[in-house]
C-alpha cells in the first residue's frame, strides 16, 4: 500500500518542474491525482493544456488515475473548479499542493505595479483561492491537509524578487493560520522551500562568474528531490502530527526551518522616547540585528 492510498489529491502548476514530480509520485503512492496546469511562460503569459495532459498520460499509462484541469490559480472562479473536479470526479477532495508560480524579477526600482501584483495573484492569492474551495470539504470530512510552496527569497531574502519574496513570505503567514484555524477539523497546513533547477530558477540572471557557478550548481538538483517531503506532508498516515512547519529541501538535505520569535528585550519604566530608543535600546539590540543575507549567503556550502 501506498501512503496515499485511497486519496485524492490536487497539484497546482503540475506540469513541469516540481509539480510535475509531485504529481507522478503521489500517483505511485497511491493518490488519484487532478493535474492542475495553465501551460503559461515563466512570466505567466499564454496558455497549453500539453504539459498537465502528458503527466496525465504518465500516470495512467502506470495504472494510476488522473484528470487534467487547465484553469488559473489567480482567477478565484477556476481555483474553485479545479476542487470541484476532484469532488465531481472521485467524490472528495484530501490535499492540495499549492506549487503553481510564475516570476517577474526587477530591481525594486524598476518593478512595476503589475509585475508585483501578478507575481502575488499568483503565488499568494492563489494559495488562498484553492485552499480556501478545498477548506469547505475538509471540514465536512473532519480530514485534509494543504502543502503549500514557499522560498528562502522570502524567508531570507534576495535581489530583484519582492514581489516573490513578499508572497512567499505572505504564504507562510497564510499556512500557520490555515493550521490554527482548522486544526480542530484534524486538517494540517505546511510550507516547503525547494532548492531545484526549473524553468523559473532558469530565468535568474547569470551575469557575473559567481553567479554562473550558483547557477551551474542549482542545475544538479533535480526538481525529483522535492517530491518525496511534498507527499510525506500530503500523508496523513506518515505526517499527522506535522502542521504549522517550514522545511526547506535541498538535493539530499532537509531542513527545518525557523519561525519569528522574540530575540532580545528592552524595558524602561518611564516609557520610551526616540532620543531613549537610540542612547539606550538601540546599543543593546544593535549586536541581535540580522545582516542583510541573501539565501546564497545562508546557504553557503554545496549542496549534498
Amino acid at each position: 500500500m501506498g501512503c496515499l492510498d485511497g486519496k485524492v489529491v490536487l497539484v497546482t502548476g503540475a506540469g513541469r518542474g516540481i509539480g510535475r514530480e509531485i504529481a507522478i509520485l503521489a500517483a505511485k503512492e497511491g493518490a488519484k491525482v487532478v493535474v492542475n496546469d495553465l501551460g503559461a511562460d515563466p512570466e505567466g503569459e499564454g496558455a497549453d493544456a500539453g504539459p498537465a495532459a502528458e503527466v496525465v498520460d504518465i500516470i495512467r499509462s502506470a495504472g494510476g488515475e488522473a484528470i487534467v484541469n487547465g484553469g488559473s490559480v489567480a482567477e478565484p472562479g477556476e481555483a474553485e473548479k479545479m476542487v470541484q473536479d476532484a469532488v465531481d470526479k472521485w467524490g472528495r477532495i484530501d490535499s492540495v499542493i499549492n506549487n503553481a508560480g510564475i516570476l517577474r524579477d526587477r530591481i525594486f526600482h524598476k518593478m512595476s505595479v503589475h509585475d508585483f501584483e501578478s507575481v502575488v495573484k499568483v503565488h499568494l492569492l492563489g494559495s488562498f483561492y484553492t485552499s480556501r474551495a478545498a477548506a469547505q470539504y475538509f471540514r465536512q470530512q473532519n480530514s485534509g491537509n494543504f502543502v503549500h510552496f514557499t522560498s528562502t527569497s522570502g524567508l531570507i531574502g534576495n535581489f530583484g524578487q519582492s514581489n516573490y519574496a513578499a508572497a512567499k513570505l505572505g504564504i507562510v503567514g497564510l499556512s500557520k493560520s490555515i493550521a490554527l484555524d482548522m486544526a480542530r477539523y484534524n486538517v494540517r497546513s505546511n510550507c516547503v522551500s525547494p532548492f531545484a533547477w526549473s524553468r523559473l530558477i532558469g530565468t535568474i540572471p547569470a551575469e557575473t562568474e559567481a553567479e554562473r557557478q550558483r547557477v551551474e550548481r542549482m542545475k544538479q538538483m533535480g526538481p525529483e528531490k522535492i517530491a518525496p517531503l511534498a507527499v510525506f506532508l500530503a500523508s496523513d498516515q506518515l505526517a499527522k502530527d506535522v502542521t504549522g512547519q517550514i522545511f526547506a529541501v535541498r538535493m539530499n538535505e532537509i531542513f527545518l526551518m525557523g519561525q519569528s520569535r522574540p530575540l532580545r528585550g528592552m524595558q524602561r519604566s518611564e516609557g520610551w522616547t526616540a532620543h531613549s530608543i537610540a542612547e539606550h535600546a538601540l546599543p543593546a539590540l544593535k549586536s541581535s540585528f540580522y545582516p542583510l543575507d541573501r539565501s546564497a549567503d545562508i546557504f553557503g556550502w554545496d549542496p549534498v
